[in-house]
């Protein structure tokens, strides 16, 4: 119960974040729609943002968290502090050659994020000029990653998972500027996009260096050293960022193609946002709180305890990922319209979002499993293991998106689509090698408690998937493009509770999860 407290700590803040997310797309979408502008914006912030999900939420953690751990509980709090400031300097030294270096040679990287846009020289112009704008948050991120490594460490997790609401918070109150200067699919509206997240990074940055302060460390800046712990780091770090960050390399790997199709990279964007959600508040949760939890287990000879929050961890994923799936892939039409439908978004936008965002939820399981499977490798400082699991996925991932991609548009159909079908696939495999990996060496063993739940919570799904289609064809007058945003919200709201009741019952039913156990978990979450 510790374990899915934590969870909800992490996993609770999170959903926070998404909200304010959501309330940033949605004004987004009808600021930008999916246009010349929106294309821009989407992949000056994708660069960026991608390493913030890299560094941010656990795969450069992979490296620093059990090198860290380690010298907290073997060498004491100075010593791990004398190590994250050593870390800090690396990490300061190399990104801040990585921003000049971008900064300076802007236009010709923009042809490899985004070649597409060399057909149109101002979207190309305009995705260069926000690319500058935005790079400089990478130096923060870089800073905040390392203080969330040091805080979840200890048991802090409420700092590094609220950092991602002061980002969407400072970019809806940008899109509201935006609207009440009347811009509308203008280059002014992602100007002022880009220069919010510009000041989003330091104000994360602020946040993470009030936690550390009340966590009574506080870090020094110190000239960059290659010692010993630094080339531990940097051998655990490359292997582990390459790994933990795959599902975003596929993303971004699914931008730079997605440029040679008109609107494709914004209306990607978006299905992406909305698969995101449970993939953030499931996956996110459990790989920030399995790494240390593990690692800790492990060095204190506890199998018992590694295995069984192994297998928590798998369970908790499930219980909500596989309900998740299956409403994300029945009724992604409802879902895309009520949230982006409006403004410079067009009911074309929402048909092909939908398309993009069905096929994305299909793979949500595997992309959570990811984040279940790696962090085990990670907790025995093993990080070759998913890279090269990760260069497989990435290569399949790379090589179908292209195929599809192509075959697709000779097809007269949606080609964007062949993207979200490579990247689904590249997700499963990845999971299933991941997890072969873990079998064979008996570092991962469903217990008798997952095996039985499992069955369970998909046959749970299926009926939900019953109630939200019956549910959708009754509702149908009052989520059609033709009604009030407040009837179409109301509607989902409906549909979706209807949902997650169906749901909720069956799993009480089945004894998934007791009404005790729930009360318990409710108790001390508050109490957290």
């Amino acid at each position: 119960m510790k374990l899915y407290r934590s969870f909800a700590t992490v996993g609770g803040w999170t959903l926070l974040s998404r909200v304010f997310g959501f309330v940033r797309d949605i004004l987004i979408a009808a600021t930008l729609g999916s246009g010349w502008v929106a294309d821009a914006f989407v992949v000056a912030f994708r660069f960026p943002n991608l390493f913030r999900r890299l560094f941010g939420e656990g795969a450069f953690n992979s490296a620093f968290v059990p090198i860290f751990a380690k010298k907290l509980e073997g060498e004491g709090p100075e010593a791990a502090r004398t190590f994250a400031e050593e870390a800090m300097a690396g990490l300061l030294f190399v990104l801040l050659i990585v921003t000049i270096f971008a900064e300076l040679t802007m236009p010709l990287l923009m042809y490899g994020l985004a070649p597409g846009f060399d057909a149109t020289p101002d979207k190309f112009e305009l995705s260069v000029l926000l690319t500058r704008i935005t790079m400089p948050y990478l130096l923060c991120m870089s800073l905040v990653a390392l203080m969330s490594g040091a805080l979840n460490s200890v048991g802090r997790f409420f700092e590094s998972a609220s950092v991602s609401v002061v980002l969407n918070l400072v970019m809806a109150v940008a899109t509201l500027i935006s609207l009440w200067l009347g811009y509308k699919r203008e280059p002014e509206a992602g100007i002022i996009q880009a220069w919010a997240v510009f000041v989003a990074g330091f104000l994360q940055l602020a946040l993470l260096m009030w936690g550390m302060h009340k966590a009574g460390m506080r870090l020094g800046f110190r000239w960059p050293r290659m010692t010993d712990d630094m080339r531990r780091l940097v051998k655990l770090g490359i292997p582990g960022v390459i790994s933990g960050g795959v599902t975003q390399i596929n993303i971004a790997i699914g931008t730079v193609i997605a440029s040679l199709q008109p609107g494709a990279v914004s209306q990607l964007y978006y299905a992406d946002r909305v698969y995101e959600l449970p993939l953030s508040i499931v996956g996110i949760a459990v790989g920030v709180v399995l790494l240390p939890d593990v690692a800790r287990q492990l060095r204190a000879g506890d199998t018992a305890g590694v295995m069984d929050s192994q297998n928590r961890s798998l369970e908790f994923a499930m219980l909500l990922t596989v309900p998740a799936t299956l409403a994300l892939a029945v009724i992604p039409h409802d879902i895309v319209r009520v949230l982006f439908e409006r403004g410079a978004f067009h009911p074309e936008d929402t048909a092909n979002t939908a398309s993009l965002l069905a096929m994305f939820a299909l793979g949500l399981p595997s992309f959570v499993m990811i984040k279940v499977f790696s962090p085990i490798y990670f907790a025995r400082e093993d990080t070759k293991t998913p890279m090269r699991y990760a260069v497989i996925s990435l290569t399949a991932n790379t090589i179908g998106s292209i195929v599809l991609f192509f075959v697709l548009r000779e097809l007269g159909m949606m080609p964007q689509l062949g993207i979200a079908i490579a990247t689904t696939l590249g997700g499963w495999l990845n999971a299933y090698l991941l997890w072969a990996k873990l079998r064979e060496h008996d570092d991962f063993i469903a217990d008798a408690r997952l095996r039985r739940n499992v069955p369970l919570i998909i046959v749970a799904s299926i009926a939900m998937v019953g109630a939200l289609l019956s549910t959708s064809y009754v509702l149908a007058p009052y989520l059609g493009a033709d009604a009030k945003f407040l009837e179409k919200t109301a509607a989902l709201a409906v549909e979706i509770g209807v949902g997650i009741s169906v749901f909720g019952l069956l799993i009480l039913a089945f004894g998934v999860m007791s009404l005790r156990q729930l009360g318990t978990f409710v108790r001390r979450r508050g109490k957290a």
